[in-house]
Formats: C-alpha cells, sequence, structure tokens
C-alpha cells in the first residue's frame, strides 16, 4: 500500500528513498582486501561454490583458482585500503563481473579472460559496459572513477595507456593488462584519477536502480511491487506514486459515494503513463472484488506480449514457491484484467448489460476513433449503418451502464494521434459536455497544453461545477531513458517556441544527453559512433519527406510527387 499522496509530497529526498528495499549482497564472494589477502584460497573457492548454485565445471574452478592466487599477490599493496567481491552480480545484464575492487577513491572493473592471449573487441566491450552500467545505475558509483581492466592471462608484461574518453564522465578507456601488471595499473589509475576516498559498506549498501522495460515493469506489478519501485529517480518515484495514489483515492471515493467519474492522466513521453494504468488494474485484479478492474490497450502486439510475458512470470514464481501451475490457468488469470479495447468495444456492442468491471483504464485514450471513422467502421464491418457515436462516446456509455458507480481513467500522450480518423482528447471531453453531464471529469492541468489540442472542447466545460484539476494526474519526469528524463520539456519549450526556456533546459540536458544539429549525414555517422562506448547501440531515425537522403541509400517511405521542395530539406539529430 502507498502512503496518500499529501504524505509523500512531506517526505523530504532521504526519507522517501528509505522506502525502498535495498538488496544486502550481489556478489558470491566480499571481503575487505585485508582479510582476501590472508584467506586460504581453498577457502576463497570453496566461498565461491557455496554461493553459485550451479554445479562448477573444471574451466570454472581453474579459472577461479587462477584469479585469486593473482590477487592474492598483485593486491598486496592495498592491504586496509578497500575491499574486493568476487564474480559481482549485474542484475540487468543478466551477467557477473569476475572482480570488482574498491581501492582509495576508485571502483576497478577486473574482467580475466583465462587461456586468452589476445584482447578482443568483444571481451573489451563486454568490461566497458560493465563499468557503464555502473556508472548508469548504480547511485554511489554516479560520482565515482571507474577504471575497467581486460586481463588475458596467456600474455606478460602489458600495461595499456590509461586514459578517460571525451564524455568525461569517470568512466576510463578500458585498460589492457597481462596478469603480472594488475598492481602498476592500479598504482598509475589511482595517480591518474581524482575523487574521495569511497567508504565501501556505504557503496555495497547503494541502490540499484536501472530502468525496467515495459515486460520487466509489468511483471514486477502483477509480483506485488508498488509501481515506485520501478523508477531510477527520485523525482520519478514520487510522480509515479502521486498519481496512482490520486487514482486509488478516487476509485475509493467514487465506490463509496455511489458516482461516476472520469479522469484524464497526461504525461510526457515516456513518464509511465502505461505503468500507472497497469498499476491500478494489478491492484483491483480480483475479480471477486467490486473493485476489479480492467486495462484496454488498442495496440495489439502490446496486449499479446504482456499477457504471455506476465503468465509465464506466474508459472515461474509458483514453480518457486513448490507449486505447480499451467501456463493456460495463468493467461486466463491474466486475460481478465488485460484485453483489447475493440475485443472490449465488440462485446459490449452485443450485450446490452453493464461491463462485470466498475474500472476501465484506457491507455493511448487519445487514439480513439471520431463519430466519422466508428460510423464508416460499424457500417463496414459490423453491419451496423444507423450506428452515430464517436469511439469514446460509446465506450463511456458502457460504464454508464452501470446503475451506482464507475471509474474511467484516460492515459493520454500528447500529439501522438497517429492514424486517420483518430480522435484526439476533445473526443472524450464533447462526450461528456454533450452526454455525460452528470458525471465528474477529474483533469490534469496540463492539458491546456498545446500538445493535447484540447482547448475549444475544455471551454464547453469550463462552467461545470463538477470538473476537478489536479496536478498529480499529470507525470512530468520520463523514466523511458535515464539520460533523458528532461529532454521532453526542452522538445515541448522548442515546438512552442519559447526560446529562453528552450536555452535553459538545454544547459540542464546537455553533458547527459548531447545534442547536435548538422546537415552532413557522413559527420552525423561519425559523431554518433564516437559517442558510443562498449554495447550501446545507435542509429538514424529521418522524415518521412526527406527525400534527398535517397543517394545515401536511406528510402523514403512517402514517394509524394506534390511535396514541395522545400519540405524534403531533413535535417538529422
Amino acid at each position: 500500500m502507498y502512503p496518500d499522496a499529501k504524505t509523500i509530497r512531506k517526505y523530504n529526498r532521504k526519507s522517501y528513498v528509505d522506502l525502498i528495499e535495498v538488496p544486502s549482497e550481489r556478489a558470491f564472494y566480499s571481503a575487505s582486501i585485508s582479510a582476501f589477502l590472508t584467506s586460504d584460497a581453498d577457502s576463497i573457492l570453496g566461498g565461491l561454490a557455496r554461493k553459485s548454485g550451479f554445479s562448477i565445471e573444471t574451466t570454472q574452478r581453474d579459472a577461479w583458482v587462477f584469479q585469486i592466487r593473482n590477487l592474492q599477490e598483485q593486491f598486496q599493496p592495498y592491504v586496509d585500503r578497500g575491499w574486493i567481491f568476487l564474480e559481482f552480480v549485474v542484475p540487468r545484464l543478466g551477467r557477473r563481473i569476475d572482480v570488482l575492487a574498491i581501492i582509495d577513491h576508485v571502483i576497478f572493473v577486473i574482467e580475466f579472460k583465462v587461456g586468452d592471449s589476445e584482447f578482443s573487441r568483444h571481451a573489451i566491450d563486454q568490461v566497458w559496459d560493465y563499468a557503464l552500467d555502473l556508472k548508469n545505475f548504480h547511485e554511489p558509483s554516479h560520482a565515482c572513477a571507474i577504471a575497467p581492466i581486460l586481463v588475458a592471462t596467456q600474455t606478460c608484461q602489458i600495461a595499456g595507456s590509461i586514459s578517460t574518453s571525451h564524455h568525461d564522465d569517470g568512466v576510463l578507456y578500458p585498460i589492457q593488462a597481462s596478469p603480472d601488471q594488475i598492481r602498476n595499473i592500479i598504482d598509475a589509475t589511482l595517480l591518474f584519477a581524482d575523487g574521495q576516498k569511497i567508504e565501501p559498506q556505504k557503496w555495497a549498501e547503494g541502490r540499484y536502480k536501472p530502468t525496467p522495460t515495459i515486460i520487466e515493469a509489468a511483471s514486477a506489478l502483477y509480483g506485488n511491487h508498488s509501481v515506485a519501485e520501478l523508477s531510477r529517480s527520485d523525482a520519478g518515484e514520487i510522480n509515479l506514486a502521486c498519481t496512482s495514489v490520486a487514482i486509488s483515492d478516487l476509485i475509493e471515493r467514487a465506490k463509496s459515494e455511489n458516482k461516476k467519474a472520469i479522469c484524464f492522466v497526461t504525461g510526457v513521453p515516456g513518464a509511465g503513463k502505461t505503468l500507472v494504468g497497469l498499476n491500478v488494474a494489478t491492484t483491483h485484479m480480483d475479480s471477486k472484488s467490486e473493485l476489479h478492474s480492467v486495462y484496454l490497450s488498442g495496440n495489439g502486439p502490446l496486449v499479446a506480449i504482456l499477457r504471455e510475458a506476465l503468465a509465464r512470470d506466474k508459472v515461474a514464481r509458483m514453480k518457486s514457491l513448490g507449486e505447480k501451475l499451467r501456463k493456460g490457468e495463468a493467461k486466463k488469470a491474466v486475460e481478465a484484467f488485460i484485453q483489447n479495447v475493440h475485443h472490449f468495444r465488440d462485446a459490449y456492442l452485443a450485450d446490452p448489460k453493464p461491463p462485470v468491471d466498475h474500472v476501465v483504464i484506457f491507455d493511448e485514450a487519445q487514439r480513439a476513433w471520431t463519430k466519422e471513422q466508428t460510423t464508416q467502421f460499424m457500417a463496414r464491418k459490423k453491419g451496423r449503418p444507423n450506428f452515430n457515436r464517436s469511439e469514446p462516446e460509446f465506450l463511456i456509455s458502457c460504464l454508464d451502464r452501470h446503475p451506482d458507480w464507475a471509474v474511467i481513467v484516460c492515459l493520454v500522450g500528447g500529439g501522438q494521434e497517429i492514424n486517420t480518423g483518430e480522435a484526439g482528447i476533445g473526443e472524450w471531453l464533447n462526450a461528456m459536455h454533450d452526454h455525460f453531464r452528470e458525471w465528474e471529469v477529474h483533469i490534469s492541468p496540463h492539458i491546456h497544453d498545446s500538445e493535447y489540442g484540447a482547448g475549444k472542447a475544455l471551454d464547453l466545460l469550463k462552467d461545470r461545477s463538477n470538473v476537478i484539476f489536479n496536478e498529480d494526474l499529470h507525470l512530468a519526469i520520463s523514466m523511458r531513458s535515464f539520460r533523458a528524463e528532461h529532454v521532453s520539456s526542452f522538445v515541448k519549450h522548442l515546438l512552442d517556441r519559447d526560446i529562453e526556456q528552450a536555452r535553459e533546459i538545454l544547459k540542464q540536458v546537455n553533458d547527459r544527453y548531447p545534442i547536435t544539429i548538422t546537415r552532413d549525414l557522413t559527420r552525423a555517422k561519425q559523431w554518433l559512433r564516437q559517442k558510443a562506448r562498449g554495447n550501446e547501440r545507435f542509429g538514424i531515425v529521418v522524415s518521412s519527406q526527406a527525400q534527398r537522403l535517397k543517394p545515401h541509400a536511406i528510402e523514403s517511405a512517402l514517394n509524394n510527387p506534390e511535396i514541395p521542395q522545400a519540405a524534403s530539406s531533413g535535417w538529422l539529430v
């Protein structure tokens, strides 16, 4: 259960963070360097084997033995100067760092390639990825110097150069080393890098907060985690929690007071609108409860993937508890609260009774169809030539069949009406004005923003006493990219031609999210390659009207001779 929205806002940064559970141990073996140096190699090996949880192959055992003996020799100068972790688990990458050592003010990520006599590109990227993962997702590592070291055990007298990248964020270029040169490289790195001494205990207790995929997030919610735990930023946690609490409060009040209400949740791209919807649905997924909710989306592939993933996750969790559950049974339970909006619409087109659900969440509500588009579809596909309602009006009417109470939650993205006939949020507001005046309307005040296109429809509701504006219904922090929390604000101000605000926000984001403009495709590609590290992926998104890119083998999806030449000048961003 969440604290209420007012309580959340009273928490200071530290106290709210303390609500998040912190993993206590992530390595197969961890000890002070002093304890490591005085321990018997066989006892360390036994500890690794016990903690591993899997049968140990001879090659793995021999690799551990080599690492332990080599490091006990190379780490002699660092008694009482740090901590060592063996087989440190990197949660999101699903792999383990061979050796992670904290010595003075530097974190050393050491990857051994036992039996290798060369430093492959794949291995270099691997150790670099480990360092970047710590820098980006492990909170105590954000401000630390991190030195990735790749050791090829069949080499000798190799000590690679120590240098920082142009990112200048504390992550050094991967350093190539032979086993006999690890000590020299550590000494040189300690002289090269600046920083304060790292407290190993505090570092080990720090939160590891990767950005979850939609599948991981949905699985966590289905497993009874809170939506706040899924954000990697404190502001994002509070924002998600406040919005979820606001919706839950509205549902409870509507039920207790026998009212009908609709609320519109707005948010920047990637802020977690879908997660909020899934959170409401998973919180109230007991089919026997009056608060039972259903999450509806017109995105067919997303619905199918979520259903499959959650069913598999449920089977796996039950198996871990020693219980058997068939996937078909698990999938049936999931299908009860995650559905395709078109199937929901068609079901209650044929059935005049109220839906079994009192609470319905419509994801991407701005993409519901206009009256014209819906009328044409119903006549052509459903054999209903006299149907004359917009999709929002019909969907609201389904919930209005309840004699007591109902709540509709509309998750709204700004400027995301993609296909012909998609109505935008204005059609929902028009329906509320024309046909459902007794319903309470709870709106994010940001729905006035230009990208939502709700201006005229909002004017129709301004004289109604049952329209409530609630700041908690807006998600302002993007959690899709850990570097891009405020990029959406920059883009909004830029499109609104608010140059001064755009310039100020650009100063805030440019270090973590560099933005540049060029008309030279070759330079654009070079810039992307320079920025990418490890296995970071990159690509180019171009306008469908960028006809001038054809000579570069980039074919436009739109070949319309009526497009003026000036419109195809295609900036590359």
